[in-house]
């Protein structure tokens, strides 16, 4: 069973807008779409770009601001060119107003 890390405020995500946290040197990129909560590891998988600094997309994407790789928010799977490989997603807990993540370790 994994752990879970409160790691910010439903407040301190905009709405359709992200957050970065880290949780054991692991940066985390936190979106609240439309009121629904999603973590991803804050990596483009192809030169390391920080994912939250990105566009949102419509249909669940963030283009990274380097190179214009896609990432869908929800799965972490790359979408297109020049990225290949997925990034890590983190499962997402609401407890009233706190946002909890899986640990990434």
């Amino acid at each position: 069973m994994s752990d879970f890390i409160k790691v910010a405020e439903k407040r301190d995500v905009p709405l359709n807008g992200s957050k970065l946290v880290e949780v054991d040197d692991v940066r985390i990129a936190l979106f609240n779409l439309d009121g629904e909560f999603y973590a991803i590891e804050d990596v483009c998988t192809h030169d390391g770009g920080p994912l939250v600094e990105g566009e949102i997309l419509p249909g669940c994407q963030v283009q990274c601001p380097r190179h214009g790789a896609r990432f869908d928010i929800c799965t972490g799977a790359a979408l297109c060119f020049p990225a290949f490989e997925p990034t890590n997603t983190y499962e997402v807990r609401l407890d009233g107003d706190e946002v909890w993540i899986e640990s990434p370790l």
